[in-house]
């Protein structure tokens, strides 16, 4: 088994709107999820929900869960060379999001902060991979002082929030690296590809309107003074945002710089035999149909919706057809000493 076929895997009941982009992406074989609070597919994942102990994980069809079968057998999976700098831990954790509505403002912490606070290994660097565009919301437009950032919070003051952000037009094809405690809000109709270590770990500085009590649930069990050392409140320019985005157009089929150490992404269209390196990967088709071939001999067709999760044994790829995927892939092993908190 070293090319699997994941059907969906979407927490039900989530405290925002979505899941019909969802429906309409997945073939009806990979069974998505009804109803209106669907907005995640969490794809090849081996990490939980917040505060679950099994919500969150992928099953695969003979109930067997994905973090079982690569802690059993590691190497297969994931490689000798991953295995000895990053254990069994896959280091990444993708995600297909449908904003069904503007999701809240919130941050997520960086590796030093999870493990002082919550003695965790990761914190959650993303990036998100556009398939149907939008307005998404990131970084500070001006500081922010702690005071402020604290009343805003206390009193819900979304006009302030947003009024201090960057408001970011985004289409499909773009991608955009959101480094750990960077604020962010997805907006409402974008529809995405997200790449994140492998930890659901959210600091919500906004919930007013959202099916969630951001007073007990907002601050990851830590109060809010704490939790908010997490958000960084620096300007960022509009030219610090560009340099964290790759349009579609310019050639580039990797994200910007300063995500490797956290995880890697190619976007690639395929139109001849093409060939893929060795590796665990998860592989999401966004349009087309075609096939997958490994040097072990395993074919799969794949068509649009698809997302096919491929371990390091299966060797070489070659992909075949007409095709638009995009490939995520944990850290190279360089980077180690970058995943160790400081």
């Amino acid at each position: 088994m070293s090319i699997i076929r994941l059907g969906s895997n979407q927490p039900a009941n989530r405290f925002y709107k979505g899941g019909e982009r969802i429906r309409d992406f997945r073939s009806e074989s990979s069974i998505p999820s009804t109803g209106d609070h669907v907005p995640e597919d969490w794809v090849g994942s081996t990490t939980t929900i917040f505060g679950e102990k099994r919500i969150g994980l992928t099953e695969l069809a003979d109930g067997t869960l994905l973090v079982d079968l690569v802690n059993n057998d590691p190497i297969h999976w994931l490689g000798t060379e991953h295995f000895e700098a990053f254990g069994s831990d896959t280091m990444m954790l993708v995600k297909l999001l449908d904003a069904g509505q503007r999701l809240p403002v919130h941050v997520h912490p960086s590796r030093a902060f999870s493990s002082e606070h919550l003695e965790r290994n990761h914190g959650k660097a993303e990036a998100w991979m556009i398939l149907e565009g939008g307005t998404v919301h990131l970084g500070f437009n001006r500081e922010v002082s702690t005071e402020e950032l604290t009343t805003w919070v206390d009193t819900q003051s979304v006009a302030a929030f947003l009024g201090a952000m960057h408001a970011v037009t985004v289409s499909a094809g773009d991608s955009i690296f959101v480094p750990p405690g960077m604020p962010h809000a997805i907006g409402e109709g974008v529809f995405l590809v997200e790449i994140q270590e492998p930890e659901d770990l959210s600091i919500l500085l906004e919930w007013d309107g959202f099916s969630i009590d951001g007073t007990q649930a907002g601050h990851l069990g830590l109060g809010f003074e704490t939790a908010l050392a997490a958000v960084d409140r620096q300007e960022n320019s509009r030219e610090d945002l560009e340099r964290l985005i790759v349009r579609t157009g310019q050639g580039v089929k990797e994200l910007a710089a300063g995500s490797r150490s956290y995880f890697r992404v190619e976007t690639r269209e395929v139109s001849q035999d093409t060939i893929f390196d060795p590796g665990f990967s998860i592989m999401v088709v966004t349009d087309g149909i075609g096939e997958i071939k490994s040097t072990q001999g395993t074919t799969m067709s794949i068509s649009r919706g698809d997302t096919v999760l491929i371990a390091h044994d299966a060797g070489g790829l070659q992909v075949s057809g007409q095709l638009k995927l995009i490939r995520c892939r944990p850290p190279e092993s360089r980077f180690r000493a970058a995943s160790e908190p400081t």
